[in-house]
């Protein structure tokens, strides 16, 4: 049973996360011929104060 971790930032549509894990399946699914129903999709969202880069975080870059 395949398991794929996605780390994300939150602020995206359930709509485009929905997408996301639609996608994923379906890669995984063509590159190791896992057959779907096998296939899960782990989403972790945190917030922007969580994620730093070069010392800040992406919240206090703006980005």
């Amino acid at each position: 049973m395949p398991i794929a971790t996605i780390n994300i930032i939150e602020g995206r549509s359930d709509e485009k996360k929905e997408d996301l894990i639609i996608k994923v399946t379906q890669a995984i699914h063509e590159s190791i011929d896992a057959p779907i129903e096998s296939i899960r999709v782990i989403l972790n969202e945190m917030p922007k104060q969580h994620f730093g880069i070069a010392g800040k975080s992406i919240k206090k870059l703006g980005k």
